[in-house]
């Protein structure tokens, strides 16, 4: 479905380091949905990490420097996407509170920033109204909802009303899907045994399902379940939503052998 106005969106797509480094087709797949929404996709090439970490591990002042360039590189578009609900919480929910109140200017345009930045699906259905998407996938898949865009976006109904367009695809739920993972960024270096403990609950949640794909909307958590899963020796696969939505599955599922 395109988006019915004459004027084509122009929408910054925020990669993310993950994707990046690790997913590659995620950045395309989120490429491709945009552009048959009817939007004009750009990949501003100064873009870095959102800031994240650093803000996390309290070290604001990275984190400010960061969201500087950020802010820089991604104000001139229309929107800004991203094919995660971790970096698009950080933009548009934290990036005003790093600016103090006496640096007007660049508060005023975190928060210009901060209202024009959206998480990939939300984007999609919420924002351009899009229903359906022209996909197919052989299988039955489950979906876990990552903290970040459950929490502090609202990201649930969204992927899942899309899921629905896609030919072929059975859908089971689990029985906890809104439990964390264990990842929580640097959560699961600083807690490693509670983190393993974490993701070995959502493993067997996963598997209780009997779906053999398992989908989310943060690689970071994808990675994170990817790796139990292939650890405990599951032939349960793994991919990105933003994959089986543009219907971009050539490459192997997460945790895969190239």
């Amino acid at each position: 479905m395109s988006h019915s106005t004459q004027k084509r969106p122009r929408v910054a797509l925020f990669v993310t380091c993950l994707v990046d480094l690790y997913r590659p087709s995620v950045g395309f797949a989120a490429i491709k949905l945009l552009e048959d929404a009817g939007c004009e996709v750009v990949v501003p090439l100064a873009q870095t990490c959102c800031g994240q970490p650093a803000f996390n591990s309290g070290d604001r002042a990275s984190a400010q420097e960061i969201a500087r360039q950020v802010i820089a590189a991604f104000l001139p578009y229309d929107y800004v996407v991203a094919p995660s609900g971790s970096c698009a919480g950080m933009i548009s929910h934290h990036y005003p509170s790093l600016f103090a109140e006496h640096d007007p200017e660049a508060r005023g345009q975190a928060e210009a920033l901060a209202g024009k930045t959206h998480e990939l699906t939300s984007f999609l259905t919420d924002v351009l109204k899009v229903e359906r998407v022209a996909a197919s996938y052989d299988g039955t898949v489950t979906y876990h909802d990552s903290c970040s865009g459950l929490r502090e976006l609202g990201v649930k109904a969204q992927p899942r009303r899309l899921l629905e367009s896609v030919q072929g695809l059975g859908m089971t739920e689990m029985a906890e899907p809104e439990i964390c993972c264990g990842f929580g960024g640097t959560f699961c270096v600083k807690y490693p045994e509670i983190s393993t403990r974490m993701v070995s609950d959502k493993t067997r949640d996963i598997a209780a399902t009997g779906a053999d794909t398992l989908l989310a909307g943060d690689l970071g958590c994808l990675l994170n379940m990817a790796g139990r899963l292939k650890r405990e020796g599951s032939a349960i696969r793994v991919r990105h939503v933003a994959e089986v939505l543009a219907g971009v599955t050539e490459a192997p599922p997460i945790g895969d052998a190239p």
